[in-house]
């Protein structure tokens, strides 16, 4: 990348930080509106796709533009990737039927799946590392802030305009991100000449992926498990497929260093047990420990404070310590606050579980950055992209299969406890759960909520087992620092 004034290195770096926040904001602000929308649009029956088929497309374009990023270079392909989000986002906007939403969800996700790791990759070709340490307060702020204003945003636009804005929203801040962008950011001739293009690989890749999370989404009956050995033949597929192809979209190279290995594992593991727990934490607090929505919805704020206050120190710590003794600190303090939910009944304090999460946002905000600033100053820059964005892959796809595996757990273990209490699982959904904790008698609803937080129990043993797992494989990262020209 060519040498940038400062004014142009502040100029992209506003339009980075606005493309981080509207990614970092659009669930939350789409989950805020979906009782709306559904209320409108009808397919309830559905409603689950329209956050699936954005993951899905997300999640499976995420490597692929790393690479194309690192061929075609970084401007290029961000507009790209920018212009397929806005015009999923307006073509979400004015959808008149589920099925019309799922659709043009899923074109939103191919978009969006380049934005994040594109915008962490600009990140790196600009700042060196000591600057990019200095900086992380102002994008670890971003998504703080973005934590906080998303669900108030989104009820906003919903109780004041329509529903419809929640995916208008995102035209002002995307196009003024590529204005900044294309005016600012300047590259240099690293382009290569005649790229020779892995479509086989792209293609087996994103089948994988596909094929892997329909699997997930299906976890525990026939079809998902015929997904489950599909996905793996195509995963196989690929791998004989990268290692004969002449510029690989995932460069198996990379897997041979041991800190991009174990970053790789790490995020997989981590993203399991974050995003896995969160899932299940508003449920738990609103079901088990019968608080309110909001006070449900709540308890997440301090993990995503804890999160960003510790990514801020994290990065500062990296000038003086081994990235491998802050990534240690971290996943120890992972593992305790997933051991404390591992602990709780239906009488642990809101505090208490409040606390846990703020230890496990502390250990993710330790390891997180600490992994993509090392694994980003160690691998050439060519590969720079395609490390990135596999790295912000791995703990997608860890998110993925966490949620899937427990909320599975949780559906087995529910119906067991169910049928030892002597109601019949067949007959009760989650939403009748729901309804005799405010309608019944005090026996039936300390059955059914002692049925209930004793499978969330079993879930959250599960995200601890992760943990453990993960710890373990952390300890593998090589001794080692920053390199300060990096």
């Amino acid at each position: 990348m060519k040498e940038m004034s400062d004014s142009k290195v502040a100029i992209v770096t506003l339009g980075v930080m606005l493309s981080l926040f509207m990614s970092a904001i659009e669930m939350t602000v789409v989950a805020t509106a979906m009782p709306t929308i559904v209320n409108q649009l009808g397919g309830l029956n559905r409603y689950s796709w329209v956050f699936s088929a954005y993951m899905v497309a997300s999640t499976t374009t995420i490597p692929i533009y790393g690479k194309f990023s690192d061929t075609y270079g970084r401007k290029t392909i961000f507009l790209i990737a920018m212009a397929l989000f806005l015009t999923g986002s307006m073509l979400s906007g004015q959808s008149h039927s589920m099925d019309q939403l799922i659709c043009f969800r899923t074109l939103q996700g191919m978009g969006a799946g380049g934005l994040m790791p594109l915008s962490f990759i600009i990140i790196g070709d600009m700042f060196s590392f000591e600057e990019r340490a200095r900086m992380q307060g102002f994008f670890s702020g971003v998504w703080g802030f973005a934590s906080i204003v998303g669900p108030l945003l989104g009820g906003f636009l919903v109780d004041k305009l329509s529903w419809r804005w929640v995916f208008y929203v995102n035209l002002l801040p995307g196009c003024l991100a590529s204005i900044l962008l294309l005016a600012g950011l300047r590259e240099g001739n690293e382009k290569k000449a005649h790229p020779r293009i892995d479509y086989l690989g792209a293609v087996l890749l994103t089948s994988g992926v596909v094929v892997l999370l329909l699997s997930l989404f299906q976890l525990g009956t026939f079809s998902g498990l015929v997904l489950l050995i599909s996905s793996a033949i195509l995963f196989i597929a690929l791998v004989v497929a990268e290692r004969a192809a002449a510029d690989p979209i995932l460069p198996l190279t990379l897997f041979r260093e041991r800190l991009f290995a174990v970053g790789i594992a790490h995020g997989i593991l981590a993203g399991w047990v974050l995003f896995g727990s969160t899932s299940f934490v508003p449920l738990f607090v609103q079901l088990s420990l019968e608080k309110s929505a909001t006070v449900a919805g709540s308890a997440l704020t301090p993990q995503m404070l804890g999160w960003v206050f510790s990514s801020v120190i994290g990065t500062r710590l990296l000038l003086h310590y081994s990235y491998r003794t802050i990534v240690l600190v971290g996943m120890v303090l992972l593992t305790l606050g997933a051991l404390f939910m591992s602990l709780v009944t239906t009488d642990t304090s809101i505090i208490r579980v409040m606390l846990n999460m703020v230890l496990m946002g502390v250990g993710m905000g330790l390891t997180v950055p600490a992994f993509m600033i090392a694994i980003q100053n160690s691998v050439d820059r060519n590969k720079l992209g395609t490390a990135t964005a596999t790295l912000q892959f791995s703990r997608v796809i860890g998110g993925a299969l966490g949620v899937s595996v427990m909320g599975l757990i949780l559906s087995v273990r529910l119906a067991a406890n169910l049928k030892a209490a002597g109601v019949h699982p067949e007959v009760m959904s989650l939403q009748d759960l729901m309804k005799p904790f405010s309608t019944s008698a005090a026996a039936a609803d300390a059955t059914l909520r002692g049925a209930l937080t004793g499978a969330v129990e079993s879930v959250f043993v599960a995200a601890l087992a992760a943990a453990v797992v993960g710890l373990v494989v952390t300890a593998f990262t090589p001794k080692g620092g920053i390199r300060r020209n990096g």
